[in-house]
C-alpha cells in the first residue's frame, strides 16, 4: 500500500514538474530588461567561449556586480552564454527547467510537512503536488522566472526547499528516537549553497523556527534533546535581536534620504506594510493586471495617514503574525504559513535601503501563502462538510484559473515591447514602464537614424511618459532625443527639461536621465551641443558624483562637444573628491598628456600640489 501511494505521488510530482514548465513557455524567446544588463549583458566575464577551471575560477573568484554571496547562479549564467551566447531564450529556458524542478521539490516538501501535521497519507498523496502546483502556477512567478537575473532568487529559493525537507527528515528521526544527524548535516550543506545564491537565504533558521514553533513543537523522544532544541534556538532568537539592533539597525538607520532615494528608514518601513498588503492582494487575487512589473510609482509613506492606507497596512502586518501564534496550536500549517510569508520578507521590507517594492521577493514567500491559503480551505470544506468531488472540482478550478492568468502574462514578456505595452496599461503612473515602452519603439526602428520608421509611437509613448510623471527625467530626456530626430525640438523644450532637472529629487533614476541623451549624441542624434553643455553643468550642480562619473563627463564635453576649456570644471570637481596621494590625480593627467592636452594635464599636477585652479 505504501509503495502504491508512493509510486502515485511520484507520478503527480513530476507532473507538476512538467505543467510548471509549459505554463511559461509563452514568454520565449523574450528579451533581457532591467538588471540583466549589467549582471549578464554587459558583464564580460562571464562571456566565456569555451569550458575550463580558469574560466570558471575567474567567474567564481571575481566580484559579482549584484552582490558577493551570488556565486553558484552567476556561474549559470556564464554556462548559459558557452550554450547560446547573448540570446535571451537560452537563459530563460535555464529559469523555466529550474523553476519545474523547484516544483517538484517543493511537492515532497509539503508531503513531508503534511505527514508530519497528521494528514492522512492518501490525502497527502494528492494535496502536496495541488498545494506545489498551485505555488508553480501563479502569475506571480512570471517575472522571477522569465526576468534572467531573478535566477539569484529562484536557485536559491530551490536550495532552501531542499534544505527544509532535509531539515524535517532529520527531525522526524528525532522525534521516533533516531539520530537524525546526517539530514541536519544535509540541511547545513543545502543552506551552504542556497546562501551562494541569494543573501535572504540567511532566514533559514527563521523557517526551521517556524517549523518548531507550529508543527514540530520542538518534540524529540529525548526529552534532553527537547531541552537543548528549545533553548538551542531561544539563545539563537536572543542573539540574532542582538545583532540587528545594535549592528543592522545603527548602520543602516536613516532619517534622512537613502543616497539615490526619496525617502527615509521611518518612511520604508511604514510603506512596506503597504507593500506586503499589495504583494498579499496580488496573492489572493491573481489577476495579470494587478501584477504591472515595474512599482516605480508606488509613492512612500510619508505619516501614519499619508496615505490613510498606512495604519490599516500596519495593523494587518502585526496582525497577522500575531494571529498566526495564536493559532499555532489548533491550525499549525495556516500558522506556519502566515509565518513563512513573513520571515521571507525580513530582510527586503526592512531598514535596508532597497527599492520599495519587487514581485520576486515574493519566490519564497509564496509558499508560505499557498500553505495558509490551503490550510484555510482545507478547513472550510471540513467545516462546511463539502463532498471530495466537489473539493476536487474547485481544487481544479483554482489551478486552471492561475493556469490561464500566468499563461497570458508570460505572453505578455514575448517581447520587451509587449511587455511596457502591458505594463504602461496596468501601471500608467510608472516612469519606467513608458521610457521601455519609448526606448523599444526607437530602437526597434533602428535608434538615432534619419528616417526611423518608429519615431512617432516612440515620440508618443515618451510625450505621455513625460506627462503622467512629472517627477521623473528619462522620457523627458528621450522626448528631447526624438524631436531633434524629427527636427522640431525647441529651446522651450530643453527649458522644460532643466526645470525639471531642477526640482526633482535626484534618484538613480533621474541622476542617470542625462545619459540618454550624451548616449544618443554619441552615436549620432543631432542634439544642440550647447544646450546638452548646459544640462550638464546643471546636472552635477545638482546630483552627486563619484570621482571617475566626473572625469567621463569632463572628457565628453573636451572630446565629443569639442570644448576642452569647458572640461577642466568636470576635472576638478573629480579631483577634490579623491585625497592628495590618491593616483587618481596622476592618471588624469596621464590621460590628458596621451590626448594631447598638456596644459590640461599640467593644471590637474598644479592641483595636485595645492595650486588654484586658473578656471
Amino acid at each position: 500500500m505504501l509503495e502504491s501511494h508512493a509510486g502515485r505521488f511520484l507520478l503527480l510530482a513530476l507532473a507538476v514538474a512538467l505543467l510548471a514548465g509549459l505554463a511559461f513557455l509563452p514568454g520565449l524567446p523574450g528579451d533581457f530588461v532591467f538588471d540583466d544588463f549589467p549582471n549578464i549583458v554587459n558583464d564580460t566575464k562571464l562571456h566565456i567561449e569555451r569550458l575550463d577551471g580558469e574560466a570558471l575560477y575567474r567567474i567564481a573568484t571575481s566580484p559579482q556586480i549584484s552582490g558577493f554571496m551570488r556565486i553558484l547562479p552567476t556561474v549559470t549564467f556564464a554556462l548559459d552564454h558557452l550554450r547560446g551566447g547573448l540570446d535571451p531564450a537560452t537563459f530563460k529556458v535555464t529559469n523555466i527547467v529550474l523553476h519545474g524542478i523547484t516544483a517538484l521539490a517543493l511537492a515532497w516538501l509539503f508531503r513531508a510537512l503534511l505527514l508530519v501535521a497528521g494528514v492522512r497519507r492518501e490525502r497527502a498523496t494528492w494535496l502536496a503536488p495541488a498545494l506545489a502546483l498551485a505555488w508553480a502556477l501563479h502569475p506571480l512567478q512570471v517575472s522571477s522566472v522569465l526576468y534572467v537575473v531573478q535566477r539569484l532568487q529562484t536557485m536559491g529559493t530551490l536550495f532552501l526547499v531542499l534544505a527544509l525537507w532535509a531539515y524535517l527528515q532529520a527531525r522526524r528521526a528525532q522525534i521516533e528516537g533516531r539520530s537524525g544527524r546526517t539530514g541536519l548535516l544535509v540541511t547545513l550543506l543545502l543552506w551552504i549553497l542556497a546562501l551562494g545564491c541569494k543573501e535572504d537565504s540567511a532566514l533559514l533558521p527563521a523557517y526551521t523556527l517556524a517549523l518548531e514553533l507550529t508543527v514540530l513543537r520542538f518534540a524529540a523522544a529525548d526529552a534532553r534533546l527537547a531541552t537543548r532544541l528549545r533553548r538551542g534556538y531561544l539563545i539563537a532568537v536572543v542573539g540574532a535581536a542582538a545583532v540587528f539592533l545594535f549592528w543592522v539597525v545603527p548602520h543602516r538607520w536613516r532619517w534622512d534620504a537613502y543616497p539615490g532615494r526619496d525617502f527615509s528608514t521611518p518612511e520604508r518601513l511604514m510603506t512596506q506594510a503597504r507593500v506586503l498588503c499589495l504583494y498579499l492582494w496580488q496573492i489572493l487575487v491573481p489577476l495579470p493586471r494587478h501584477m504591472p512589473f515595474y512599482y516605480d510609482w508606488l509613492q512612500p509613506s510619508r505619516g501614519l495617514l499619508q496615505p490613510w492606507t498606512t495604519l490599516p497596512a500596519l495593523v494587518v502586518v502585526v496582525a497577522l503574525p500575531a494571529l498566526a501564534l495564536w493559532l499555532r496550536r489548533r491550525w499549525p500549517l495556516f500558522a506556519l504559513g502566515v509565518l513563512w510569508f513573513f520571515a521571507a520578507h525580513f530582510i527586503t521590507s526592512n531598514v535596508v535601503g532597497l527599492e520599495l517594492a519587487f514581485e520576486h521577493r515574493n519566490h519564497f514567500a509564496l509558499i508560505g501563502a499557498v500553505l495558509a491559503i490551503g490550510s484555510l480551505l482545507a478547513h472550510a470544506a471540513v467545516r462546511l462538510r463539502i463532498p471530495l468531488v466537489a473539493q476536487t472540482a474547485a481544487c481544479v478550478a483554482i489551478l486552471a484559473g492561475l493556469a490561464t492568468a500566468t499563461l497570458l502574462r508570460a505572453h505578455d514578456w514575448r517581447s520587451n515591447l509587449t511587455m511596457a505595452q502591458a505594463a504602461t496599461a496596468s501601471a500608467p503612473g510608472s516612469a519606467r514602464a513608458w521610457i521601455l515602452l519609448c526606448a523599444e519603439h526607437y530602437t526597434g526602428g533602428g535608434g538615432p537614424v534619419a528616417g526611423n520608421p518608429n519615431l512617432e509611437p516612440a515620440i508618443e509613448a515618451c510625450s505621455a511618459g513625460t506627462r503622467n510623471m512629472p517627477h521623473s527625467l528619462n522620457a523627458n530626456a528621450l522626448l528631447i532625443v526624438l524631436k531633434s530626430l524629427r527636427g522640431d525640438v525647441t529651446p522651450a523644450d530643453w527649458e522644460q527639461y532643466r526645470e525639471r532637472l531642477r526640482t526633482v529629487p535626484m534618484t538613480w533614476d533621474n541622476r542617470r536621465a542625462t545619459l540618454i541623451m550624451t548616449h544618443n549624441f554619441r552615436k549620432g542624434a543631432p542634439l544642440d551641443a550647447a544646450e546638452l553643455l548646459e544640462t550638464l553643468d546643471l546636472l552635477v550642480e545638482r546630483a552627486e558624483f563619484k570621482p571617475y562619473e566626473l572625469a567621463g563627463f569632463g572628457y565628453f564635453v573636451m572630446d565629443d562637444l569639442d570644448e576642452p576649456d569647458r572640461a577642466m570644471p568636470y576635472f576638478v570637481r573629480a579631483l577634490l573628491l579623491v585625497s592628495p596621494g590618491d593616483p587618481f590625480h596622476q592618471q588624469l593627467a596621464t590621460e590628458l598628456r596621451e590626448r594631447g592636452r598638456e596644459d590640461l594635464a599640467e593644471e590637474i599636477e598644479g592641483l595636485r600640489r595645492g595650486l588654484p585652479s586658473t578656471r
